[in-house]
């Protein structure tokens, strides 16, 4: 149990409401409704007040993990700033700092999803008006109108979805050190985050899952509308349809990906790990020199042939071998 649970159930043990347990603290009953519902936390005193008035030690209130009657009467003290660890400060995380850091994460992680969406929808008007105009009967606008309005839209969605990832990444980037730097919870925190990763894995895992499948069954609409194709229209729309699904698997994925991130890098679990923080850290020039030239293929390759609906092709592959390319360094490293 949290500190929010262990309160709420030694007061009901008790007998006590609300009112009556405040009295005894000399705070308001809003102060002990904000306590059970872990949306503040109690100052020192009062956590060493609660223990003399429930009849348990302090250790048992603050140790998310400590069962009653096999608590030690030491008394933690986390009111600093930062500790020292093996030499280094690390940061403590407060109870506010992670209700405001998940609740960032819950308001931007669709706005963020949406602009990567975007850059994979970028290409559809114009691999729809240029491959129209290539069967020229019926085609009110010319093979050079085509590629121009196509164009134009493309680098309007992109440059939206730029704008999105800059807005938005400015708003977290206050944060990045959860991901490269090791942090200490405060108490009653880990517990707090840890029940609200528990009830978010559902919603979670159904994302993964539709995400994952719109991705492979993307492919679906190319297959089926080429077989029919006579005059290559139809493999356009299919193309286009893929582009669709794709967008909004990926969606999906990053939407939801961002949210349970932001509980493991507060737990570090994961891809989060201190030891592997320090691997990420290595990593970090690898990282920039692999996806700037990625990116400089992708579009080398997009705006030199044209054929946007099969350079997209270049991020999975990408992705698909950046593991090989981080697994590689790290075995150079260690030898």
């Amino acid at each position: 149990m949290i500190l929010a649970d262990k309160i709420a159930d030694l007061r009901k043990k008790n007998g006590w409401s609300q009112e009556e347990l405040a009295n005894q603290l000399g705070v308001s009953r809003q102060a002990v409704s904000k306590w059970e519902s872990a949306s503040s936390i109690p100052d020192l005193d009062k956590i060493v007040k609660m223990s003399l008035i429930f009849g348990v030690s302090t250790d048992y209130l603050l140790k998310d993990s400590l069962e009653a009657g096999r608590e030690s009467e030491e008394v933690m003290e986390y009111n600093t700033a930062e500790l020292e660890m093996d030499g280094k400060a690390i940061q403590m995380i407060s109870m506010e700092s992670a209700n405001v850091y998940l609740e960032l994460l819950r308001q931007i992680s669709s706005k963020i999803a949406l602009g990567v969406s975007l850059c994979i929808l970028s290409p559809i008007m114009l691999i729809g008006l240029t491959g129209g105009s290539d069967q020229k009967e019926g085609m009110i606008l010319s093979a050079e109108a085509s590629v121009g309005i196509g164009m134009t839209i493309l680098l309007l969605m992109v440059a939206v979805a730029a704008a999105i990832f800059i807005i938005y990444g400015r708003k977290i980037e206050a944060y990045d050190f959860l991901e490269k730097e090791p942090i200490e919870l405060t108490y009653g925190v880990k517990g707090l985050v840890e029940k609200e990763k528990l009830g978010y894995e559902a919603a979670h895992s159904r994302k993964l899952v539709l995400g994952i499948v719109l991705c492979i069954l993307s492919a679906v609409p190319i297959m089926v509308l080429a077989v029919s194709d006579k005059n290559g229209m139809l493999t356009i729309v299919g193309v286009n349809l893929c582009l669709i699904l794709v967008s909004v698997g990926v969606y999906l994925l990053v939407s939801t990906g961002i949210v349970y991130g932001g509980f493991q890098r507060l737990l570090e679990e994961g891809d989060y790990t201190r030891n592997q923080k320090i691997e990420n850290k290595r990593n970090d020039v690898i990282n920039k020199i692999y996806w700037c030239s990625v990116t400089a293929i992708y579009l080398g390759w997009s705006f030199t042939t044209m054929e946007w609906e099969k350079t997209w092709i270049v991020w999975p592959v990408a992705g698909v071998f950046y593991g090989a390319v981080v697994g590689i360094s790290s075995v150079i490293r260690k030898h």
